[in-house]
Protein backbone atom coordinates (compact mmCIF):
# COMPACT_ATOMS: atom_id res chain seq x y z
CA UNK A 1 0.00 0.00 0.00
CA UNK A 2 1.41 3.44 -1.26
CA UNK A 3 1.21 6.99 0.43
CA UNK A 4 -0.97 7.49 -2.79
CA UNK A 5 -3.34 5.10 -2.16
CA UNK A 6 -3.77 6.27 1.45
CA UNK A 7 -4.50 9.98 -0.23
CA UNK A 8 -7.43 8.14 -2.54
CA UNK A 9 -9.26 6.49 0.37
CA UNK A 10 -13.02 7.41 0.09
CA UNK A 11 -14.35 8.27 3.86
CA UNK A 12 -17.99 7.42 2.82
CA UNK A 13 -16.70 3.24 2.39
CA UNK A 14 -14.66 2.51 4.82
CA UNK A 15 -15.41 -1.14 4.38
CA UNK A 16 -14.03 -1.35 0.75
CA UNK A 17 -10.70 0.13 2.52
CA UNK A 18 -7.69 -2.11 2.50
CA UNK A 19 -6.81 -4.15 5.60
CA UNK A 20 -3.55 -1.86 6.31
CA UNK A 21 -5.78 0.83 6.23
CA UNK A 22 -8.48 -0.64 8.43
CA UNK A 23 -6.05 -1.75 10.90
CA UNK A 24 -4.25 1.94 11.13
CA UNK A 25 -7.81 3.47 11.41
CA UNK A 26 -8.94 0.66 14.02
CA UNK A 27 -5.61 1.65 16.27
CA UNK A 28 -5.56 5.15 15.63
CA UNK A 29 -9.53 5.56 16.93
CA UNK A 30 -8.62 3.01 19.94
CA UNK A 31 -5.79 5.41 20.70
CA UNK A 32 -7.84 8.18 20.31
CA UNK A 33 -10.24 6.65 22.64
CA UNK A 34 -8.06 5.42 25.17
CA UNK A 35 -6.75 8.52 25.39
CA UNK A 36 -9.81 11.14 26.16
CA UNK A 37 -11.11 7.98 28.66
CA UNK A 38 -7.50 8.54 30.51
CA UNK A 39 -7.99 12.41 30.57
CA UNK A 40 -11.92 12.76 31.45
CA UNK A 41 -12.22 9.74 33.63
CA UNK A 42 -9.37 7.56 34.73
CA UNK A 43 -7.04 10.39 35.00
CA UNK A 44 -9.45 12.21 37.84
CA UNK A 45 -9.98 8.57 39.37
CA UNK A 46 -6.35 8.19 40.21
CA UNK A 47 -5.60 11.64 41.64
CA UNK A 48 -8.47 10.12 43.64
CA UNK A 49 -6.93 6.86 44.50
CA UNK A 50 -3.79 9.12 45.49
CA UNK A 51 -5.45 10.89 47.60
CA UNK A 52 -7.52 8.06 49.25
CA UNK A 53 -4.48 6.08 49.87
CA UNK A 54 -3.19 9.15 51.28
CA UNK A 55 -5.65 9.78 53.75
CA UNK A 56 -5.69 5.64 54.80
CA UNK A 57 -2.26 6.20 56.05
CA UNK A 58 -3.16 9.03 58.22
CA UNK A 59 -6.15 7.29 59.49
CA UNK A 60 -4.63 4.34 60.03
CA UNK A 61 -1.91 6.43 62.46
CA UNK A 62 -4.65 8.04 64.27
CA UNK A 63 -6.29 4.59 64.65
CA UNK A 64 -2.57 3.31 66.03
CA UNK A 65 -2.38 6.03 67.91
CA UNK A 66 -6.27 5.69 69.64
CA UNK A 67 -5.75 1.91 69.73
CA UNK A 68 -2.91 2.23 72.07
CA UNK A 69 -4.61 4.70 73.93
CA UNK A 70 -7.35 2.53 74.17
CA UNK A 71 -5.02 -0.62 75.20
CA UNK A 72 -3.56 1.41 77.87
CA UNK A 73 -6.96 3.14 78.86
CA UNK A 74 -7.11 1.95 82.12
CA UNK A 75 -3.51 2.47 83.04
CA UNK A 76 -4.36 6.14 81.90
CA UNK A 77 -7.36 5.88 84.42
CA UNK A 78 -5.47 4.81 87.24
CA UNK A 79 -2.18 7.23 86.60
CA UNK A 80 -5.34 10.41 86.14
CA UNK A 81 -6.88 9.43 89.83
CA UNK A 82 -3.02 9.30 91.38
CA UNK A 83 -2.02 12.43 89.90
CA UNK A 84 -5.81 14.26 91.21
CA UNK A 85 -4.24 12.33 94.55
CA UNK A 86 -1.17 13.98 94.54
CA UNK A 87 -2.57 17.65 93.30
CA UNK A 88 -4.68 17.29 95.82
CA UNK A 89 -1.73 16.41 98.82
CA UNK A 90 -0.09 19.52 96.77
CA UNK A 91 -3.19 21.85 97.45
CA UNK A 92 -3.37 21.24 101.13
CA UNK A 93 0.20 22.17 101.65
CA UNK A 94 -0.31 25.67 100.22
CA UNK A 95 -1.63 28.00 103.01
CA UNK A 96 -5.48 29.57 103.02
CA UNK A 97 -6.04 32.93 103.51
CA UNK A 98 -6.24 32.64 107.15
CA UNK A 99 -3.10 30.49 107.49
CA UNK A 100 -0.80 32.35 105.92
CA UNK A 101 -0.26 34.72 109.28
CA UNK A 102 0.56 31.77 111.46
CA UNK A 103 3.13 30.38 108.50
CA UNK A 104 4.76 33.54 108.90
CA UNK A 105 5.23 33.20 112.66
CA UNK A 106 6.47 29.76 111.98
CA UNK A 107 9.07 30.70 109.48
CA UNK A 108 10.49 33.84 112.09
CA UNK A 109 10.40 31.15 114.91
CA UNK A 110 12.47 28.90 113.09
CA UNK A 111 14.80 31.56 113.07
CA UNK A 112 14.62 32.78 116.52
CA UNK A 113 14.94 29.10 117.64
CA UNK A 114 18.06 28.41 116.03
CA UNK A 115 19.84 31.76 117.56
CA UNK A 116 19.67 34.26 114.22
CA UNK A 117 19.03 37.66 114.84
CA UNK A 118 16.23 39.70 112.42
CA UNK A 119 17.54 42.57 111.05
CA UNK A 120 14.56 42.40 108.20
CA UNK A 121 11.31 40.51 107.80
CA UNK A 122 9.29 41.94 105.14
CA UNK A 123 6.28 40.45 103.49
CA UNK A 124 6.16 42.02 100.08
CA UNK A 125 2.68 42.00 97.82
CA UNK A 126 1.08 38.80 96.68
CA UNK A 127 2.16 37.88 93.15
CA UNK A 128 -0.92 35.73 91.63
CA UNK A 129 -0.84 33.33 88.81
CA UNK A 130 -3.10 30.78 87.78
CA UNK A 131 -4.70 28.64 91.25
CA UNK A 132 -1.83 30.16 93.50
CA UNK A 133 -0.88 33.46 94.70
CA UNK A 134 2.95 33.92 95.57
CA UNK A 135 4.04 35.62 98.85
CA UNK A 136 7.70 36.93 98.64
CA UNK A 137 9.13 37.99 102.35
CA UNK A 138 12.69 39.53 102.55
CA UNK A 139 14.98 38.12 105.07
CA UNK A 140 18.10 39.30 106.45
CA UNK A 141 19.45 37.33 109.54
CA UNK A 142 22.86 37.59 111.95
CA UNK A 143 24.43 34.42 113.14
CA UNK A 144 26.91 31.59 111.74
CA UNK A 145 26.81 29.21 109.03
CA UNK A 146 25.85 26.32 111.53
CA UNK A 147 22.44 28.26 112.71
CA UNK A 148 21.81 29.47 108.70
CA UNK A 149 21.72 25.19 108.28
CA UNK A 150 18.93 24.45 110.58
CA UNK A 151 17.35 27.42 109.67
CA UNK A 152 16.90 26.20 106.09
CA UNK A 153 16.20 22.94 107.50
CA UNK A 154 14.05 23.81 109.59
CA UNK A 155 11.88 25.56 107.45
CA UNK A 156 11.89 22.94 105.02
CA UNK A 157 10.39 20.76 107.09
CA UNK A 158 7.57 23.30 107.60
CA UNK A 159 4.29 21.61 107.04
CA UNK A 160 3.93 23.78 104.63
CA UNK A 161 5.80 25.05 101.04
CA UNK A 162 8.10 27.71 101.41
CA UNK A 163 11.22 27.82 99.44
CA UNK A 164 14.21 29.86 99.38
CA UNK A 165 15.64 31.99 96.43
CA UNK A 166 18.39 34.23 96.19
CA UNK A 167 20.75 33.48 99.24
CA UNK A 168 23.78 36.17 99.57
CA UNK A 169 25.76 35.12 102.65
CA UNK A 170 28.41 37.62 103.77
CA UNK A 171 30.82 38.45 106.84
CA UNK A 172 28.89 41.17 109.20
CA UNK A 173 29.82 44.60 109.18
CA UNK A 174 30.65 45.88 112.78
CA UNK A 175 32.85 48.01 114.67
CA UNK A 176 32.74 45.45 117.71
CA UNK A 177 35.47 42.66 117.40
CA UNK A 178 33.23 40.25 119.46
CA UNK A 179 30.49 40.33 116.63
CA UNK A 180 33.35 39.94 113.56
CA UNK A 181 33.16 35.84 113.09
CA UNK A 182 29.22 36.94 112.75
CA UNK A 183 28.06 36.47 109.26
CA UNK A 184 24.50 38.16 107.71
CA UNK A 185 22.61 35.77 105.33
CA UNK A 186 19.80 37.64 102.77
CA UNK A 187 17.49 35.09 101.43
CA UNK A 188 13.62 35.63 99.82
CA UNK A 189 11.32 33.36 101.12
CA UNK A 190 8.36 32.27 99.34
CA UNK A 191 4.86 30.94 100.21
CA UNK A 192 2.09 30.11 97.57
CA UNK A 193 -1.37 30.41 98.82
CA UNK A 194 -4.17 28.75 96.97
CA UNK A 195 -6.54 30.88 95.44
CA UNK A 196 -9.87 29.86 96.18
CA UNK A 197 -12.53 30.04 92.59
CA UNK A 198 -13.67 33.50 93.39
CA UNK A 199 -10.10 34.59 93.39
CA UNK A 200 -9.23 32.72 91.03
CA UNK A 201 -12.25 33.82 88.44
Amino acid sequence: MKLSDLQNLDFSDVGGWPLLAKTIAIVVIAILVLAAGYWFDTRAQLESLDRTRNKEQSLKEVFEKKAHKAVNLEAYKAQMEEIKRSFGAMLRQLPSKTEVADLLVDVSQAGLANGLEFELFKPDKEIPAEFYAELPIKIAVVGNYHEFGRFVSDVAALPRIVTLHDFVISPKKSKDKADQDELEMKVTAKTYRYLEEQGVQ
